[in-house]
């Protein structure tokens, strides 16, 4: 395993300036705005279709809690086979503008497996209004635990669908020291992967976090027998849901399958569901990448009420993550 104390890859001087410069940009963008949210600002984006801003008013302290970083310049783990281009937290940024948002979480990408040295690094320099989701295996050391909350991060991701470095009988043992910090193991991975590790999901000792509102197939959806899981571990009371990923497992152009799925969540457990972007989208092909502002209007449709959307988007996020009330 890659110890969080090993040097950085490649690390010139003119990374390290960029890195601190964004430390410095990173604190004054992300410092919430008073008395309101950062007006929207039509622009282009890396890895993202369209210019449009949102169609809705976006709260002061609205949190994307989902999306990734690539550098080339960090190598990637010789079994990883998800390689998309670079996409920085600058060209991040763009799009926090784009959206008028001003928290943001950087989820560990299977690409880097265990070695999160770009997560950590990024975390610094974007400033106290980021927080993480790292790899790890069950035997990270308890140093690497510190340092990596240091830093910002506060979960611990299994991508079911590309385990790199990690194996899937870890997550229990694991889950019993994420939950002495305060942390959450996060899933990602199709409703038939979910319904796979049912026994050991259903057995861990900290929250659970599942990615992309758990990829029901379409078009079964909700008559899938996995919802009834789903609706199960909502029961409970730690299990919560990214509203992300909607062009996932949906058929149709508007999403409007997948909304159903998204506003039978939301009817489930409200106080538990966070929004993501995905961005910069890694499963998407370069010319096939979706309007990140197309999926953030979809909250408007699935969250039609102003209250509603700044829980999903303030009020859990601060709870999950850790941020301050905004």
């Amino acid at each position: 395993m890659n110890e969080f104390t090993a040097p950085l890859a490649s690390p010139n001087r003119r990374h390290l300036l960029t890195l601190g410069a964004g430390a410095l940009l990173g604190a004054c963008a992300q410092t919430p705005a008073r008395p309101g949210a950062p007006r929207p600002e039509p622009l282009s984006v890396p890895h993202s279709a369209g210019q449009g801003t949102p169609s809705f008013e976006v709260p002061a302290g609205a949190c994307d809690c989902h999306h990734h970083i690539y550098d080339r310049r960090y190598p990637a783990h010789p079994s990883a086979t998800l390689l998309p281009a670079d996409a920085s937290l600058a060209d991040y940024r763009l799009l926090q503008r784009r959206l008028g948002l001003q928290r943001h979480v950087i989820v560990q990408p299977s690409t880097y497996g265990t070695d999160n040295r770009l997560l950590a690094d990024t975390l610094r320099a974007a400033g106290p209004q980021s927080r993480g989701v790292a790899v790890l295996g069950s035997d990270v050391s308890e140093a690497e635990l510190q340092a990596l909350h240091e830093a910002g991060v506060r979960g611990v991701r299994f991508n079911l669908s590309f385990l790199v470095g990690v194996n899937a009988d870890m997550m229990v043992p694991l889950s019993k020291r994420l939950a002495e910090r305060g942390w959450h193991l996060q899933v990602n991975g199709t409703a038939a992967l979910l319904q796979a590790h049912e026994a050991a999901l259903s057995q861990l000792a900290c929250p659970l976090v599942i990615d992309h509102m758990g990829q029901l197939p379409q078009p079964a959806g909700l008559d899938h027998p996995a919802w009834r899981l789903y609706q199960r571990w909502l029961d409970g009371g730690r299990t919560w849901f990214k509203l992300s990923g909607a062009y996932l497992p949906s058929r149709r152009s508007d999403f409007s399958d997948v909304g159903e799925v998204a506003r039978a969540l939301l009817r489930q457990a409200p106080e538990r569901m966070v929004w993501g972007s995905d961005w910069p989208h890694p499963t998407k092909k370069e010319d096939a990448k979706p309007d990140d502002t197309t999926l953030f209007n979809l909250l408007a449709t699935w969250a039609p009420d102003a209250g509603l959307r700044h829980r999903i988007l303030v009020d859990n996020p601060a709870v999950l993550y850790g941020f301050p009330s905004a």
